[in-house]
């Protein structure tokens, strides 16, 4: 059995909810998975602390809590002050290095992305960057199909906007294959 324990997570405004959405979202509809999906967030509107945890398995999801992520998304330092000291011993962090910009020294397995440059000055679009991030938790971990995840991005982002967003995810996916996880 496979079962895999994400965190994604940011301040408010980044779309690390929308990007777990989304996530569990793709495994259900298009790769034929089991997934949960919860989050929480502070009462700020943007800027305080917010998080989608998702459980992808190919066996029914019995205990939906994420305890100890395999995968933790970071999109913000506060991110790793609150989640980097649970991820498994294992577990890969995909950073968005414009924002963190020295990741825990005891994390092995680590991808920095700079997504925020990436949305920002090559697609004009700040508001993409947690699409940016989304692609390259898929390439670096495959924990769902690309083809799966465009097909819901699509289905979730506003009408009009689906081409930027498949765009950003394409270049969160593209940008993995330069980087390296230490091991």
């Amino acid at each position: 059995m496979t079962r895999t324990e994400l965190t994604i997570a940011g301040v408010g405004g980044q779309g690390s909810i929308l990007a777990g959405v989304i996530l569990g979202s793709s495994a259900v509809t298009y790769d034929g998975k089991y997934a949960v999906q919860t989050q929480a967030y502070s009462s700020e509107l943007r800027g305080g602390f917010a998080a989608a945890w998702v459980i992808i398995s190919d066996e029914p999801v019995v205990f939906p809590r994420v305890t100890r992520p395999d995968v933790l998304v970071a999109q913000a330092q506060d991110s790793i002050n609150r989640f980097s000291h649970v991820l498994k011993p294992d577990g890969i962090l995909i950073i968005d290095s414009d924002m963190i910009p020295a990741p825990p020294v005891d994390i092995r397995r680590v991808f920095k992305v700079p997504a925020t440059s990436l949305a920002r000055n090559r697609l004009k679009a700040p508001v993409t960057t947690n699409m940016v991030m989304l692609g390259a938790l898929c390439k670096a971990t495959g924990v769902v199909s690309r083809g799966a995840l465009e097909k819901a991005i699509v289905e979730a982002v506003p009408k009009g906007k689906e081409g930027l967003n498949v765009d950003a995810f394409g270049m969160g996916f593209d940008s993995v294959q330069d980087l390296v996880g230490s091991d």
